[in-house]
């Protein structure tokens, strides 16, 4: 957890490590800040917030108008995205910077499945099985209110949830709330990751381009081929990497799964043993015992040191995750979470059954999914219940998963493209993910309190 992470000391001579009034007074602060647990949360509740002020202003013609201003890239002959295809800012943010957000998302998934909460299956099981739970009940809730017509395309929005804003809800409990319970619910968010991401792939892909999808493989090949002979040489692979995006946004299939496959593909162990990064540092010292040491000498054997500790998925997540949390995620809530509320707009949402089933499938269908499908996991004899976890902490957690937001707008704009059912589907989002964010927190406060005297009683 980053609130349980020291903030490293910087040398003096540095900006932020000095004395200077501006380091003092902006820097430091500011540096402090992106290191609490919840500031990604805080970032991105602000960017939503200034896209329903200005999507609500005087000016709110123009959000509409920047949003979907047009450009075009054309090479020779080639016409990215045909002469159907109307490229828009919007479009670049949700195809293009969605996919270093989903990139991200992979590394997470790999990192989890192969070190992390997710490699031991009797560990992973209940916030899988919870994860299930907390997927299928809400669709089934969404299609009880929307069965039939073009509004049944939306079930997958309510079983999303957002990381971020999980994360910042639990966080401000502070150590009230026990490790094992935060485990459990990020764990429990990266399974619903997943099966997000298994759903768009799946299920909101458009007409499949079958050249455009055979490039996309022979790329995704080549990255195989050149993992496996253990070249490592980054400018390549971001080469590649956009080759990949390019030919999965042309294909048809959602350009974001191209980050997904990048990041499952990337290796989440050391590329180098243990010994490999000693025998290095011996060689370093040996050299120095007969002849002079060069700078080169040093940077090689660091690199070597390196790789024999931490992995490339690693390192590229510890520099690719504050973009994603503090630039990427607030620039799509400010493209997408501005909806403008007049013209009758709330009051046609308000009997809208697509507002009432995102809502009541982010909320309702969460919590009892989660929570129902946690209970029935706890029966099965392999499964033992993180600690702390009691019925009303259980029910927290489940409201907490409700907060949709990111993955639920991104798949509103995936599912519909009518945009007054667009601003319904939204509004029962941005509604539902408030009410979820505050039911989280007031229960899990009182799971907590209630285990504070279970403990203080069972102590007398």
């Amino acid at each position: 957890m980053a609130s349980n992470t020291p903030i490293p000391d910087l040398p003096k001579w540095t900006f932020l490590g000095g004395d200077g009034r501006l380091a003092r007074r902006v820097g430091q602060p500011v540096r402090r800040f992106l290191h609490v647990e919840a500031s990604g949360g805080i970032v991105l509740l602000l960017a939503a917030v200034a896209a329903l002020i200005w999507a609500n202003s005087p000016w709110s013609d123009s959000y509409y108008n920047f949003w979907h201003t047009d450009f075009a890239l054309n090479i020779g002959s080639y016409q990215m995205g045909g002469e159907s295809h109307h490229l828009t800012l919007e479009t670049l943010v949700n195809d293009a910077l969605m996919a270093i957000f989903f990139f991200v998302v992979g590394l997470e998934i790999k990192r989890e499945l192969v070190s992390g909460q997710l490699k031991d299956p009797k560990a992973a099981a209940l916030p899988v099985i919870a994860a299930i739970g907390g997927m299928v009940f809400p669709a089934l809730v969404y299609v009880v209110f929307n069965a039939n017509g073009d509004a049944s395309s939306g079930w997958g929005i309510p079983m999303a949830t957002d990381i971020a804003f999980a994360v910042g809800v639990i966080s401000l409990l502070g150590d009230k709330i026990g490790r094992p319970l935060k485990v459990f619910l990020l764990s429990l968010a990266i399974a619903d990751d997943i099966g997000a991401i298994v759903v768009i792939a799946i299920f909101y892909t458009s007409d499949l381009s079958f050249s455009w999808f055979v490039t996309a493989l022979i790329i995704m090949g080549i990255i195989v081929v050149l993992r496996r002979l253990h070249i490592w040489y980054i400018p390549i692979y971001i080469a590649l990497g956009t080759a990949l995006w390019l030919a999965t946004f042309e294909s048809g299939i959602h350009a974001t799964i191209a980050g997904v496959v990048l990041g499952l593909a990337t290796p989440a162990k050391p590329q180098q043993s243990k010994e490999d990064g000693l025998a290095a540092l011996e060689w370093l010292r040996d050299k120095g015992k007969d002849e002079s040491i060069y700078p080169v000498d040093v940077r090689l054997t660091a690199m070597e040191i390196r790789e024999s500790q931490v992995s490339v998925a690693e390192r590229i997540e510890s520099a690719l995750h504050p973009i994603s949390s503090f630039i990427i995620i607030p620039i799509f809530a400010l493209a997408n979470a501005g909806v403008n509320m007049g013209d009758g707009l709330l009051g046609d949402a308000a009997s809208s059954p697509i507002t009432w089933g995102v809502g009541l499938g982010l909320i309702v269908g969460k919590i009892f999914g989660i929570t129902f499908m946690t209970w029935l996991g706890m029966k099965l004899p392999f499964i033992s219940p993180p600690s702390g976890l009691n019925f009303i902490s259980l029910l927290g957690l489940a409201a907490t998963a409700g907060i949709g937001f990111t993955v639920s707008l991104f798949i509103t704009n995936l599912a519909f493209d009518d945009m007054e059912i667009i601003n319904q589907s939204k509004i029962g989002v941005l509604f539902a993910s408030v009410i979820a964010g505050i039911l989280g927190l007031l229960l899990l406060r009182a799971g907590t309190k209630q285990a504070d005297q279970t403990v203080e009683n069972s102590s007398e």
